[in-house]
C-alpha cells in the first residue's frame, strides 16, 4: 500500500513538473494592433477625404478631412486576475496609411486573455502638459486656458448646413472643462476604456480594431452639426456628450 502511495505522489510530482515546464516554455511575443475605420460598415481610408458623401443620424451630409486620435495603456487581462499593462501611447492618423498599426514595445506570453483593453485618450496621470515631444510637434496640445494636456481626437470636415451651404466642423475631444471662471477651472473626465473582449494571443498576433466613425454622431445623442460644429473644446456639455457617444465607437476586428 505504501508503495502505491509513493508511486501516486511521484506521478503527481512528475505531472506537475511537466505542466510547469509547459507553462514556462510558452514563448513571449509582440502583438500588433491594426486600426481600421468605417461608416456603418463602409470602409473609410484617406482616399475618401474631402468628399461630402456621409449622412449622420441627424441627416447632416458631411465629409471627413482629418481624423486623428490617441490610444494609450493597452492592457491584457489573465483569467487569474493578473494584468499586463503596456505603458505608452499611439497617435493614429488616418491621413497616413503607414500610421494605422501599433506594435507593443513589450512582449507578452502567448495564451488566452479574458479581456484586452485600451484607453481612448490619456488618463489624468498621463495627460501632463508638454510631456511628449512628438505630440507637441503634432500640435496635439490643449491650450492652458482649457487646462492644458492633450487632445483625445480631432475629427474635421465640412457639412451642408441648414442654408444648403458648405460649412466646416471641428469635432475635437478633450477632457471636459468648465472655464467660465478662469481662476477655478472645473474638469470632468472624458477619457474612456475600450474593452475588446476575450482574445487568444499566438506568436506575432495581429489584432484588428474597428472604429465606426458614424457612431460619434449617433448614440445616445443624434448630433446636429448645425448646432454643434465648432468651438467644442471649451463647450463642457458638448464634451460630455461626445464622451457618451464614444462608448460604442470601437469594436474588435479580425485576429490573424
Amino acid at each position: 500500500m505504501k508503495k502505491i502511495i509513493v508511486v501516486i505522489i511521484f506521478s503527481l510530482f512528475i505531472f506537475s513538473s511537466c505542466e510547469d515546464d509547459v507553462v514556462s516554455s510558452l514563448p513571449n511575443t509582440n502583438v500588433s494592433f491594426n486600426f481600421t475605420h468605417n461608416w456603418d460598415g463602409v470602409l473609410i481610408d484617406n482616399s475618401d477625404f474631402n468628399e461630402i458623401k456621409y449622412f449622420n443620424e441627424n441627416r447632416n451630409e458631411l465629409s471627413i478631412e482629418k481624423l486623428r486620435y490617441l490610444i494609450s495603456d493597452i492592457t491584457f487581462y489573465k483569467e487569474n486576475g493578473e494584468t499586463i499593462i503596456i505603458e505608452g501611447y499611439k497617435l493614429i492618423d488616418l491621413a497616413d496609411n503607414e500610421n494605422l498599426s501599433y506594435v507593443t514595445p513589450l512582449e507578452i506570453p502567448v495564451g488566452f486573455y479574458s479581456n484586452v483593453s485600451f484607453t481612448f485618450g490619456f488618463n489624468n496621470t498621463d495627460n501632463i502638459d508638454g510631456s511628449y515631444p512628438d505630440l507637441n510637434s503634432a500640435s496635439w496640445n490643449v491650450p492652458m486656458m482649457l487646462g492644458g494636456g492633450y487632445h483625445y481626437m480631432q475629427l474635421e470636415g465640412k457639412f451642408i448646413n441648414s442654408s444648403a451651404a458648405e460649412q466646416g466642423y471641428q469635432y475635437h475631444t478633450i477632457r471636459a472643462v468648465d472655464n467660465s471662471d478662469s481662476d477655478n477651472l472645473v474638469f470632468q473626465d472624458t477619457f474612456f476604456t475600450v474593452d475588446l473582449g476575450q482574445i487568444i494571443i499566438h506568436e506575432n498576433s495581429n489584432i484588428g480594431v474597428k472604429m465606426n466613425v458614424a457612431e460619434w454622431f449617433k448614440t445616445p445623442y443624434s448630433w446636429d452639426l448645425n448646432i454643434w460644429n465648432s468651438m467644442l473644446m471649451p463647450n463642457f456639455d458638448a464634451q460630455v456628450k461626445m464622451y457618451d457617444n464614444g462608448q460604442n465607437v470601437f469594436s474588435l476586428g479580425s485576429i490573424n
